[in-house]
Formats: structure tokens, C-alpha cells, sequence
């Protein structure tokens, strides 16, 4: 064997070898990629599960939301309702309110008054008593 069929023997050899390693190397490599797909598709699963769940719950929260604003409603146009026929009672109270206050500015002015005129009748009556007293005086003398 020449020198030349030796080197040709020991390329292909080399080549082989070579392919071998790149037939592995791919093997590995499509284990690892078909390892991670699936990790990628459990994932995507589970996350499909998450927003299904999610979703139903957003919507119940959504309807009892609704349900809640409704109530919320009634119960608003039921109090004011109740306000619009409590009005009067409010109106009357006030009313009332202002002619008790009359009332009791008419009862100062009337205790004003009297207590003038009991000033005017204590001045008359020591006035009085006084005349008397001087009338006693000169019936004694």
C-alpha cells in the first residue's frame, strides 16, 4: 500500500468517524429539542387550563358585579322614595321650628312687657304709699 491509499484510508475513516459523531450529536440534539417541546407544550396546557379558569371566574365576578349594581339601584331609588315622602315631614318640623321661635320672641316681647308695666305699677304703688303715708301724716298733725 502506498502512501496515498494509506492517507485515503485514514480520511475516510476520519470521515466516518466524523459522520458518526455528527449522527450522535443530531440524536442528542433531537432528544433535547423533543424534550423541550414537550415541557413547552405541558406549559401551553397549563396555561390554557389557567386562562379557562380564569376566565370563568372573571365572568361569574362580571355577573355577580352586574347583579350587585342592580341592587344597588333598587335600593337607591327606593331610599330616595322614601326621602321624597319624608320631605313634608322635614318642611312641617321646619315650619313648626319657625313659629315656635315667633312664639318665643312674642312671649319676650310680652314678658317685656309686663315687666314694664309692674315697674310702672311698683312706681305707682310707692307713689301710692307714699301719698298715703303723707296723707296719714297731715291728718295726724
Amino acid at each position: 500500500m502506498s502512501g496515498i491509499e494509506i492517507a485515503a484510508i485514514v480520511a475516510a475513516i476520519a470521515f466516518v468517524v466524523l459522520v458518526i459523531v455528527i449522527v450522535f450529536f443530531l440524536l442528542q440534539l433531537n432528544k433535547t429539542i423533543n424534550t423541550s417541546v414537550e415541557k413547552v407544550n405541558r406549559i401551553l396546557d397549563k396555561t390554557n387550563k389557567s386562562v379557562a379558569v380564569l376566565t370563568k371566574d372573571v365572568d361569574l365576578l362580571l355577573r355577580q358585579s352586574e347583579d350587585l349594581l342592580v341592587t344597588g339601584n333598587e335600593l337607591l331609588e327606593d331610599v330616595t322614595q322614601k326621602v321624597e315622602t319624608i320631605d313634608p315631614l322635614f318642611q312641617a318640623v321646619a315650619d313648626l321650628s319657625e313659629s315656635v321661635s315667633e312664639l318665643n320672641a312674642s312671649s319676650k316681647n310680652l314678658l317685656v312687657k309686663v315687666g314694664d308695666a309692674s315697674k310702672t305699677a311698683a312706681t305707682a304703688t310707692i307713689v301710692g304709699k307714699a301719698a298715703q303715708s303723707a296723707a296719714h301724716l297731715f291728718k295726724k298733725k
